[in-house]
């Protein structure tokens, strides 16, 4: 499970321009406007991310105006990255007394205050028949954002990384392991041609052409295309662009030069290529790399980049997700 909300210790306090009231806090990459006076650098506080959803309970109310939404049944308040006072914001900053005991820096109090994560509606193409969780035997597909990878960021500057867009879609699994089988996010689908998982499964024959290659493998991309992410790209037809090929036998990623030969012998696209280089001296840097244009439409934004170095056990990854994407909405 994600953490979605964690006791963590604030930084910096920095001042926002030409605002009184509030100042913007520093929680390792994160940035957050909080009301000023209200921390200091050294405190601890919980951290609730982006993405979070948390329930309608009365300390929590603050945030009906701005952030009140339906998730299935359920009602709470999704934590959006917003603008204030042309500073970007990202999740909510609480004061320990939230939790009404003592707690340590580092704890994961998500499942304690009742956040989940917020998850939007499944159109009606990506709905299908589940058959059981994602198998154990593949890894799932979430990069952890940069944000959360402050305190390792130094040591990452020694590598090299091979830099690829990230798509705006939904993440699609094929796995062989002498069966074929079809996975989202989180789920295993029964065969079912109309949802567009099978349907892109199916044109592109990768039951088959799995099979043929002879190998326990999975191959992991992104699922694109009409109502899909409100379709950004404007294709016509979904389309399938591969970021991962995981193999089974070494539970490991295989190295890129490798992806593109399976894809080369599979006929699958591959996510867009941007470069290899160094990551930049500071956090603040390499979200501002994020942004850009998309190489699949130069008319919409990118939703951001996949940084990856090494492979194995030495492999490094994650995501560096566009803030200009996140404050039109794209979270």
């Amino acid at each position: 499970m994600r953490k979605l909300a964690t006791v963590r210790t604030v930084s910096e306090i920095r001042p926002i321009k030409g605002a009184d009231m509030i100042v913007l806090a520093v929680v390792d990459g994160w940035k957050c406007v909080v009301k000023k006076d209200e921390f200091k650098p050294g405190d601890s506080a919980v951290y609730c991310e982006i993405d979070s959803f948390l329930p309608v309970k009365p300390e929590f109310e603050f945030l009906r105006k701005s952030s009140f939404k339906r998730m299935g049944d359920q009602e709470g308040f999704r934590l959006r990255t917003v603008k204030l006072r042309g500073q970007i914001s990202q999740g909510l900053l609480l004061p320990l007394s939230v939790l009404d005991r003592p707690a340590e820096s580092g704890e994961d109090v998500t499942q304690e205050l009742g956040i989940e994560k917020y998850e939007p509606p499944t159109p009606a193409c990506l709905s299908g028949k589940v058959v059981g969780p994602f198998p154990a035997t593949v890894q799932k597909t979430d990069e952890e954002r940069i944000q959360n990878l402050a305190s390792d960021y130094d040591s990452f500057k020694e590598h090299l990384f091979y830099v690829t867009e990230k798509l705006d879609g939904t993440s699609f699994t094929a796995i062989f392991d002498g069966e074929f089988s079809v996975c989202g996010r989180n789920w295993q689908l029964a065969p079912d041609d109309s949802n567009s998982y099978w349907q892109i499964a199916n044109r592109l024959e990768l039951a088959s052409r799995m099979q043929v290659l002879g190998r326990r493998i999975a191959i992991q991309g992104e699922l694109i295309g009409p109502g899909i992410q409100g379709n950004r790209y404007k294709l016509k037809q979904a389309e399938l662009y591969v970021f991962n090929v995981f193999d089974l036998d070494q539970f490991a990623y295989v190295e890129k030069e490798e992806v593109a030969t399976i894809c080369e012998q599979l006929s699958l696209q591959i996510v867009p290529f941007i470069e290899e280089r160094f990551i930049p001296e500071s956090i603040d840097e390499i979200l501002k790399i994020a942004e850009g244009k998309s190489v699949l439409n130069p008319q919409t934004q990118r939703e951001g980049l996949v940084w990856v170095s090494g492979s194995g056990q030495k492999r490094i990854s994650f995501k560096t997700i566009s803030n200009k994407f996140l404050a039109r909405g794209g979270d």
